[in-house]
């Protein structure tokens, strides 16, 4: 596989933050740099894709669980151009 777009890594880190997730988690799971990261997050943040919780955590909307669904099925294998 190529190199990762921007919506690549956004579903990246939506997909990691399902169930809540810490910085350093999201981080090693989507292979990025704390400085790539909280680019993304803050875009993430302001688009109301990811909350983050009192105690640290990022976790996905359902506005993110919307946006995740749509990408999985539009990069499906049998999807036609």
């Amino acid at each position: 596989m190529g190199r990762r777009n921007d919506l690549d890594i956004c579903a990246d880190i939506l997909g990691v933050a399902q169930d809540g997730a810490r910085k350093t988690h999201i981080v090693y799971q989507t292979n990025l740099n704390f400085n790539i990261l909280k680019k993304y997050l803050d875009r993430l943040l302001g688009d109301d894709l990811i909350e983050k919780t009192e105690d640290h955590h990022y976790v996905t909307t359902e506005k993110g669980v919307e946006f995740l669904k749509r990408y999985r099925e539009l990069m499906a294998p049998n999807f036609r151009y």
